[in-house]
């Protein structure tokens, strides 16, 4: 292809995108698909944001580099780099998108070491979308979203997930002949290059070998069968269905004895993981599965409360509506689900919690919330629960300094990045430490993992325990239950 031909067709690709013909002349090819452009599934038409829905260009030119996000960007406060605070990831795609940066790569570490935790957006007063920004940029890297391991785990979750949690259980059974502790004192995690992982291990201390959607599915009273209306319908997230199997075992006790009853909606995996490590089209087909399965409840139930209990998994869920933007017939339905999906931080209101007992108190000592980042930031979820822990605690409720600071969790971030992980963490523990708590409440399963790894090596008087497993302990028993009014979307 001549030069001035391929000039003509990125001025044509930039003008389609609505971008002058003189910035359009200097984006290489290979990053125009950015510009909103859906290319073999890579990335999304646009992003909603707050500012109503932008290309991937117009959303990152949102920021205007003022810097107030550079305060509350936790991997900018432990480096001081520009290079690793919000501002500087969004000037890096900036440059990419103007071809004014070499190749994707030389933004690799930017993008790669972002918790996505969203405390710039909280704190930018343009609301720029910065994780979506450097998601979209991760998957311009090569070879993201292709590994083995994450193609074989989504799409076994997608197609197979009956062989997934056989996997899972074999690895659960592996775990309690003690060999994953034998491999961390071998320091075999170390060689793979993966420490985050014994961590990881020795914080899941009851690995189930029965999974909650097996024991939810089973119970009668959770079938919408027979059934004329309902109060809610919970989904299973991948952490509560299975690794803490007793956190989605709590939440539905919670949701029948404040909640009236409900039913299981029997879902798919949200969607997450692989809408985050590069495997959109992956990523929509769990989405579309879980669509449908909510539209068979709401067309016998009508309208209802859909609730999850990780805030990650909820979060993504009420985004639903940003994999579909170049879509007519599923974007709606989209969006309509979205709107449904409660997290179970915000779902249970003050008013129906009664102060809890002194001796159940007493067990769990000093209890302090930290803020899951997906809670917090991307949901805006921070009076509910307080108000909520505040009436069951009176005086032994304590505020946690920063609680909004990311625990390092993120995901696989402690996997992937196990030094900036672990200095995210001892900030967190730091405070913990300082109010000195025995419960620390968690909205989100990958802090529920992170937090009490963390715990145990450094401050074993406190333990993390998910928001419904609390609650569940403290609150009066069935009998006590108010009424079956619906929560009212």
């Amino acid at each position: 292809m001549s030069h001035n031909k391929q000039n003509d067709e990125e001025n044509r690709d930039g003008a389609a995108a609505g971008l002058p013909p003189a910035a359009a002349h200097h984006i290489p090819s290979e990053t125009n698909e950015l510009y909103g452009r859906e290319t073999g599934g890579r990335h999304l038409a646009a992003l909603l944001t707050d500012l109503g829905e932008r290309n991937i260009y117009d959303a990152a030119a949102q920021c205007n580099r003022c810097g107030y996000c550079e305060t509350s960007c936790p991997t900018y406060m432990l480096t001081g780099r520009e290079t690793l605070s919000a501002r500087g990831r969004n000037q890096f795609m900036r440059l990419l998108l103007e071809g004014k940066a070499k190749s994707p790569a030389d933004a690799a570490e930017a993008l790669s070491t972002c918790l996505l935790c969203g405390a710039c957006s909280s704190a930018c007063y343009a609301k720029v979308p910065t994780p979506d920004i450097v998601l979209e940029g991760r998957r311009t890297l090569s070879g993201y979203g292709n590994g083995f391991l994450s193609r074989a785990a989504v799409k076994t979750l997608l197609d197979a997930p009956w062989l997934f949690g056989l996997w899972l259980k074999l690895a659960y059974l592996v775990k309690r002949t003690g060999l994953p502790r034998l491999a961390a004192r071998l320091g075999l995690y170390d060689l793979l290059g993966m420490p985050g992982l014994a961590d990881a291990e020795s914080a899941v201390e009851k690995a189930p070998l029965r999974f909650a959607a097996e024991l939810l599915a089973k119970d009668p009273a959770l079938r919408p069968q027979g059934r004329t209306s309902v109060n809610w319908a919970y989904f299973a997230a991948c952490g509560p269905n299975y690794i803490f199997t007793e956190v989605a075992l709590a939440t539905v006790r919670v949701l029948r004895r404040h909640a009236g009853e409900g039913v299981f909606i029997e879902n798919q995996c949200c969607g997450l993981m692989a809408h985050n490590y590069g495997r959109l089209n992956d990523a929509r087909e769990f989405a579309r599965r879980n669509i449908l399965r909510y539209e068979e409840l709401k067309a016998v139930f009508g309208d209802f409360p859909l609730v999850a209990d990780c805030s990650s998994c909820a979060a993504f869920m009420k985004s639903y509506e940003q994999l579909f933007t170049g879509d007519e017939e599923w974007r709606p339905r989209a969006a309509a689900f979205a709107a449904a999906v409660r997290d179970i931080l915000e779902i249970i209101p003050a008013g129906k919690i009664e102060h809890a007992a002194a001796d159940k108190l007493e067990t769990a000592g000093r209890i302090t919330y930290h803020d899951s980042c997906r809670a917090a930031h991307g949901q805006g979820i921070r009076v509910e629960p307080r108000e909520v822990l505040k009436k069951l605690a009176g005086r032994r409720y304590t505020e946690l300094p920063e609680s909004d600071w990311c625990c390092g969790g993120a995901g696989a971030f402690a996997f992937t990045q196990p030094e900036l992980s672990a200095a995210v963490l001892d900030r967190k523990l730091r405070n913990i430490a300082s109010v000195q708590a025995n419960t620390v409440v968690v909205g989100a399963t990958s802090c529920l993992v992170q937090i009490n790894a963390g715990l145990k090596a450094a401050y074993p008087a406190a333990k993390a325990v998910h928001y419904s497993v609390l609650l569940d302990g403290l609150t009066a028993e069935p009998a006590k239950r108010p009424d079956n009014a619906k929560i009212e979307l």
